[in-house]
């Protein structure tokens, strides 16, 4: 009789999910897991953090649009772990969370003096959408579906199973096994057009209306829907955004596209619609709460809010038509209704004065591209450099505080999914890691990171995971010896350097291109703009991880542009 033991189990049960990585940091307890993966096609990466292996797997899953997996070990690694986990909650990644135990008998309940021994299920349950123990291998294959069911249902998020390591470890007879499904089998993978009453009373809606706005959210990413929106948007000539976190969805050189941070011609466009149509989004804080000044009074102005989370419907502001439904089903269909309704269109009205209220912010960001330096380089021109270097499918990842408003007011995004940055949490120490999943899901597709030194200062051991598992990307590190957003709030408060002199604010010199080197990687130092592009240029050719040491300008840091509109986009009281 075959026998089989719990951890090829496990591994079976996230081979039939159609998982292809699986990241954590090697341990005794993980033996049962890690000695099947590559049999069942599961690639496993080892990082140097466990936290950071969750932000590997949340870039892997932005970019496949499928479930990430980590394990952590037992005790402190799930709780490094859970600190990763914090931030799939925040952004709604699909992240299945495992993690080991030392034995039951003194883990569950924990026993005083145990070793490496902690409550995990409790401390997972707030910030997961499910959380339990596994005490029986019997029921692990339905509790992995459980996990996974969650993971996946309504707006993406976590999930966390523990584990014993003795469980792991127990032989079972393969016959015994209890059956496995494939997900089609077990849980909604296809939410459908949603009612089609629903889908005919917002046709008629945006049929009669003159001036409309599309806004998008992540969950048009989820589903893969980016087409599906541009082409009903150029139908109604409506203008087009996004959140922060779905640049790209519309390319950012579309006609009829408006930046997230464009408080002006933006924030206009919105206001004015008679009908706003809401994709995948729950207009949260950077979107003003879905209100005024940022919008218009929805007690006048109609909303469509198209969502696949019926708990996300109506959640900040309130709505004339709700369709529950897959993003790309629904925006399909409902495209297909407004064609019968009403030709093709031309420019939205209005379109060229909305966009003389745009170039009122674009007159801040031409401002600052202007300013002299006086050691170092701009940011703005960094940013720019590396648009104009990489490919429009490149995918883009930012990290650090001023840093990100930079690659954020000079860098436009022209596809989809392209770009990944912590946006809900402001999560500091991603970067790397989105880099890193990022390159493992599309290994035929440029990865660059742009990051803070303070950023990148959090987890800069995994450029040896990134050597070591063979992923070529650019990393661009600003370089400021400093905290450079939390000196723009000193001085926005009214301080100077004398106030933030010996606060921790100012960091000692690091030579991030040595680093890289001694890792394994590529690295250059670059101190004039001239320098960047060939720089760039020998970094993709080196084939390596490849670590490009930036000096900017350090007053210019401090006063980045995009910097009153983002304190502005948080100042708008939520109601």
């Amino acid at each position: 009789m075959t026998q089989i033991s719990v951890g090829e189990l496990l591994v079976r049960c996230l081979h039939a999910e159609g998982i292809g990585l699986v990241t954590g940091i090697i341990d005794g307890a993980h033996i049962p897991i890690v000695l099947h993966t590559e049999r069942y096609g599961i690639r496993y990466v080892n990082a140097h953090h466990e936290e950071a292996a969750v932000h590997i797997a949340e870039g892997w899953s932005r970019i496949t649009r499928k479930p990430g997996v980590v394990i952590g070990n037992p005790g402190c690694g799930t709780g490094n772990m859970l600190a990763g986990v914090i931030s799939a909650h925040a952004e709604g990644h699909p992240i299945v969370a495992i993690g080991t135990l030392r034995p039951r008998i003194k883990s569950d309940p924990n026993r005083g003096g145990a070793w490496q021994s902690a409550d995990t299920e409790s401390m997972a349950r707030p910030i997961t959408k499910y959380a339990a123990t596994v005490r029986q291998w019997e029921r692990l294959p339905e509790m992995v579906r459980a996990a996974f069911r969650a993971a996946m249902t309504g707006r993406p998020g976590p999930a966390y199973l523990a584990i014993p390591d003795e469980l792991l470890l127990e032989t079972i007879d393969a016959d015994q096994v209890p059956a496995i499904h494939p997900a089609d089998r077990y849980r909604v993978t296809d939410m459908g057009a949603g009612d089609p009453a629903a889908i005919t009373r917002a046709a008629e809606l945006l049929a009669k209306a003159r001036r409309i706005h599309v806004h998008a959210g992540k969950g048009v990413l989820w589903a893969d829907a980016a087409r599906e929106l541009v082409a009903l948007g150029d139908h109604l000539g409506a203008t087009l955004g996004t959140s922060l976190g779905a640049r790209g969805v519309v390319p950012e050189n579309h006609p009829h596209c408006f930046h997230p941070f464009d408080l002006n011609g933006a924030g206009l466009a919105r206001a004015e619609a008679e009908v706003v149509l809401v994709v995948g989004a729950r207009l949260g804080e950077y979107d003003g709460w879905g209100g005024p000044p940022m919008w218009g009074d929805p007690a006048r102005q109609t909303t469509i809010q198209i969502d696949a989370d019926p708990m996300s419907i109506g959640v900040n502001r309130p709505v004339d038509v709700a369709i529950v439904a897959d993003a790309r089903r629904a925006l399909t269909a409902l495209h297909e209704a407004v064609r019968e309704r009403t030709p093709a269109r031309g420019a939205p009205p209005d379109l060229a004065r909305y966009r003389e209220k745009s170039a009122e912010t674009m007159q801040t960001g031409a401002a600052y591209l202007g300013s002299a330096c006086k050691d170092g380089i701009s940011p703005g021109h960094m940013v720019m450099a590396i648009r104009q270097y990489f490919p429009a499918d490149a995918i883009t990842v930012l990290d650090g505080g001023n840093t990100t408003l930079a690659g954020v007011a000079f860098h436009p995004i022209l596809s989809s999914p392209s770009f990944l940055y912590s946006v809900k949490m402001g999560y500091l120490g991603t970067g790397l890691s989105f880099a890193l999943g990022a390159k493992l899901a599309a290994p035929d597709r440029p990865v660059c990171l742009i990051t803070g030194d303070g950023a990148f200062g959090f987890h800069p051991m995994e450029l040896e995971t990134a050597a070591r598992e063979n992923l070529p990307m650019v990393v661009v590190v600003a370089v400021d010896d400093a905290w450079g957003m939390e000196k723009t709030a000193y001085v926005a408060s009214g301080h100077g350097a004398a106030d933030w002199a010996g606060r921790g604010i100012d960091l000692a010199p690091v030579a991030y291109d040595d680093l890289a080197r001694s890792l394994g990687c590529h690295g250059e130092r670059v101190e004039r703009i001239e320098d960047l592009a060939p720089a760039l240029a020998r970094a993709t050719a080196s084939r390596k991880p490849a670590v490009l040491h930036v000096r900017v300008d350090h007053e210019l840091n401090t006063k980045p542009p995009g910097w009153e509109q983002f304190r502005k986009m948080r100042s708008v009281p939520a109601r």
